[in-house]
């Protein structure tokens, strides 16, 4: 025998498999096929379409956000009221509405409820936000506010982006599998009478 046909020749043993397509295999189904693609599509789709629905919309709702926090910020000004009456002293700790009064630019007289803390003195000074038309409203956004309902958003958004994929996958799961399952039963009704006809020979 030559050494080149010999089973102890030297060198390297050839691969199985070197030739051999990665989908040759005889036990592939076409629903693993199918799975196997249905896997790289939803992974493109979290590595480009997560991080880009997340700043996409999370861009959206801070520019929206910002453009409230403008529109209030021109709109609303603070000035220095005066409390019409006292404001009785509790053991609480929560301010509590109370009537107070200011003269604004135009110099005209106005009035309007505001919240201050217990035991504040008829006449004492408070700091309160009003609007242009004079009635007492709320301090505007500020840009914080807005910068974390972009980063909520977002966050929310590529939260979606996974769940759906998740979701996606799970479905396609169930429904491959029960084509399996049924692909199963069928064969094995072909198959059952050949194998129990062996025991009964």
């Amino acid at each position: 025998m030559s050494a080149q046909g010999s089973p102890y020749a030297s060198g390297p043993p050839s691969r199985r498999g070197d030739h051999a397509h990665k989908d040759a295999n005889s036990l592939r189904r076409t629903s693993d096929r199918f799975e196997g693609w249905f896997r790289r599509v939803l992974t493109v789709v979290l590595l480009l379409g997560l991080p880009a629905a997340a700043v996409s919309t999370g861009l959206t709702a801070y520019e929206a956000s910002m453009g409230t926090v403008r529109a209030q910020t021109a709109e609303r000004h603070q000035v220095t009221a005066r409390l019409t009456a006292g404001v009785q002293s509790d053991e609480g700790w929560a301010k509590l509405p109370a009537q107070v009064r200011w003269t604004d630019t135009n110099g005209v007289v106005r009035t309007g409820a505001a919240l201050v803390k217990p035991g504040t003195p008829k006449g004492a000074p408070v700091r309160v936000w009003v609007t242009r038309e004079g009635t007492v409203t709320g301090p505007p956004t500020s840009t914080l506010n807005a910068t974390s309902s972009g980063w909520m958003v977002g966050a929310m958004a590529a939260f979606g982006v996974a769940a759906g994929c998740y979701a996606a996958l799970a479905g396609m799961r169930l429904i491959l599998n029960r084509k399996r399952y049924a692909q199963w039963d069928a064969e094995w009704d072909l198959v059952e009478p050949q194998w129990s006809a062996r025991f009964r020979r």
